[in-house]
């Protein structure tokens, strides 16, 4: 029985499969079970940040292998400190919560801020149509695509989406019974559509007048991948609650909610917890991956590799304005939105050896590890233009058959 019939009998078919069998991953490589390897511009949705087995990575975890793999916590840890530490210092937000996930960080941001604000009568959560939270029922009820909700209804009460970068509707809603807004500064799931500046103005001033709670999802766009620690900043907000995860444990399950004292401490003792959240395996690997993004400014290499992409295939829209209609993003996470659905797009890439991820039905979406070199940007660009002529010339052969009769 082979791979693919054993996955069919044996898991829940709650994924879409690629027929594809990765026995190894090397660098930004990937490589499956024949040989073949795949330039990797998927990055594990967003986690991989650094790429495959990364050197300090391996070693930082090895060494905690060494120490112990999990005590609970009951008991302090050394690597969940390191990491606080670092993420503190980077974030300006001095409290830390960890987590296995962005779900399970969501889930913990809602808790917060309910309690925060029972006290002073706020119970509204606030986000945005198109976002993406995670698969809980706290996350669906921040979430207004009914694919994700159908059939899990009731979701949370006092849960409102509004339209993104609608300024009218978020006015609408917002009013002093307003306990938070949660924001994707990005919103990947629906295309890679960014956060207009006119959103961000009214979000500020609003967030003064009413003193809501301004919660940030980081899990997809922090740790670097826009160019700055959190996405946040290159709009100039100063979030209340910052949450991570994805890449935080470089590539094993780790998130976290950053917080400030004044908002953590209505939590108290036992009021939120977590068994495995802050493995010691996974925080080690947390701070090798914040060291070598740091030591080796990979912040500012995303944003050399998302603008290298996109002016390479804003040139390639120029030549297929009936084909690509958008080319956005900021640093490694870019969207390219076609005229059409993109499988077949993805599909292509894939047997030339590039891996690519379709979101909302007709973008590709680029995740690439912040550690792409010039080659590799210059090789991902040349597989999508290399994919678009064929199926161009392919398209132009069949139209010409048509009209000719054949």
């Amino acid at each position: 029985m082979d791979i693919f019939t054993r996955e069919k009998e044996r898991i829940l078919q709650t994924y879409r499969r690629l027929n594809v069998e990765i026995v190894r991953g090397e660098g930004v490589y990937l490589i499956d079970r024949k040989g073949k390897r795949y330039l990797d511009a998927f990055g594990g949705l967003a986690v991989n940040l650094l790429g495959h087995r990364h050197p300090e990575l391996i070693r930082a975890i090895c060494h905690q292998l060494e120490c112990y793999v999990h005590l609970s916590n009951v008991f302090i840890q050394e690597a969940q400190l390191s990491l606080a530490d670092r993420l503190s210092a980077l974030s300006g937000l001095n409290r830390v919560f960890y987590c296995n996930s962005g779900a399970e960080a969501v889930e913990g941001a809602l808790k917060l801020v309910r309690k925060w604000g029972r006290g002073l009568g706020r119970r509204k959560v606030v986000s945005f149509d198109g976002g993406f939270h995670g698969r809980t029922m706290g996350a669906l009820s921040l979430m207004s695509q009914v694919r994700y909700r159908d059939g899990y209804e009731p979701l949370l009460a006092e849960c409102f989406q509004v339209p993104f970068n609608d300024v009218e509707a978020f006015c609408r809603v917002i009013d002093r019974q307003t306990a938070a807004v949660f924001l994707e500064c990005i919103q990947g799931e629906r295309g890679v559509i960014p956060i207009q500046e006119d959103l961000v103005n009214t979000l500020k001033e609003y967030r003064r007048q009413y003193g809501f709670l301004l919660v940030v999802d980081e899990v997809q766009t922090g740790l670097g991948r826009t160019g700055t620690f959190i996405a946040a900043r290159n709009w100039d907000l100063d979030p209340d609650i910052v949450l991570l995860a994805k890449g935080l444990g470089g590539g094993l399950p780790l998130g976290a909610i950053l917080t400030r004292e004044q908002i953590a401490g209505v939590f108290g003792i036992g009021g939120h917890g977590s068994t495995m959240g802050g493995n010691p395996v996974a925080c080690r690997a947390g701070c090798a991956l914040l060291d070598v993004l740091e030591r080796d400014d990979l912040y500012g290499r995303a944003r050399v590799i998302g603008n290298t992409v996109m002016a390479r295939i804003r040139q390639l829209q120029g030549q297929y304005p009936d084909w690509i209609k958008d080319v956005r993003g900021i640093g490694c996470i870019v969207g390219v939105e076609f005229l059409f659905g993109a499988e077949q797009i993805a599909c292509r890439c894939l047997e030339k050896g590039l891996l690519v991820n379709v979101t909302h039905g007709n973008v590709i979406r680029f995740l690439p590890p912040l550690t792409f070199g010039d080659e590799h940007v210059a090789r991902t660009c040349d597989i999508v233009e290399e994919v678009i002529h064929e199926l161009a010339e392919k398209e132009s052969n069949y139209s010409v058959g048509k009209v000719n009769g054949v």
